[in-house]
């Protein structure tokens, strides 16, 4: 099944994916406005499934839905075939998308340190090279922007963020690194993410975080981001990082300490 609806310009599709979920698309393109409908939506079905039976038994099938799962474009939603009508939950689904709107809310605000010494920056000389900017100065391109978190993918904890500098953008490296260390900073083409633990990757690294980006001791939120949030990046000296490193190896990090008020400086 493959419905489309015209919904504020934008082409909203509703795609089954197998016998037990529906994939809702809200456009094409990576955008702020078109993952705005993604959030707008996810907050919407919530609200209808905390609402909704708790056993599948309601005459739409929302109560049926065990999982979402948000993109940069899309939500697909994952639910019980055996407890509702799956293509009447379809229909309440393009229903949902139609009249959900965008987010009304962002998620938490976040101030994440970074070192950027060179042996934790490897591809930092080079992209400042390439973009005839000097070392300092991407730095501070990074730390000024704000990183919106589109998606968790690739792997746990893996957050995909946009809102990368123009000036900064640049394609993945022509040769994958085997070996990625954790919590690096990296980037690619208009994208940037922290790696959550060590592992192959082509992204350029710019820095390294001492903020574990993934927690399987956390059973509510094992990653530390979500989509919807927003990240900005503060730099570090090596000391500092050390000691943040060593306080999160002992579980006594406080991340709360992290988040931050959008008045906030």
């Amino acid at each position: 099944m493959d419905t489309t609806i015209a919904e504020h310009g934008a082409s909203v599709r509703l795609l089954a994916l197998g016998d037990a979920a529906w994939t809702v698309e809200f456009g094409t393109t990576i955008a702020p406005a078109v993952h705005a409908r993604v959030l707008g939506f996810a907050g919407a079905l919530e609200q209808a499934r905390r609402a909704a039976g708790r056993d599948g038994s309601d005459d739409d099938g929302i109560g049926a839905v065990i999982d979402v799962v948000p993109t940069f474009r899309s939500l697909t939603v994952y639910y019980r075939p055996l407890c509702c009508d799956g293509e009447r939950l379809g229909a309440a689904l393009m229903h949902l998308a139609e009249s959900s709107g965008t987010a009304s809310q962002e998620g938490r605000r976040w101030r994440i340190p970074v070192c950027f010494d060179d042996d934790l920056a490897p591809d930092l000389a080079d992209l400042a090279v390439a973009k005839g900017l000097s070392r300092e100065t991407v730095v501070a391109l990074m730390c000024e922007a704000t990183f919106e978190v589109y998606m968790i993918g690739f792997m746990p904890g893996f957050a995909y963020m946009g809102g990368l500098p123009a000036i900064l953008e640049m394609p993945r490296l022509s040769s994958p690194r085997k070996a990625v260390p954790a919590r690096s900073l990296a980037v690619a083409g208009s994208m940037c993410a922290v790696y959550p633990w060590e592992s192959p990757g082509g992204w350029r690294l710019l820095g390294r975080t001492p903020v574990p980006m993934f927690s399987a001791n956390d059973a509510e939120s094992p990653s530390l981001l979500a989509s919807g949030d927003r990240v900005c990046w503060r730099a570090i000296e090596r000391q500092a990082y050390l000691e943040m490193e060593a306080a999160a190896a002992a579980g006594t990090l406080d991340k709360g300490r992290l988040l931050f008020l959008p008045e906030e400086s």
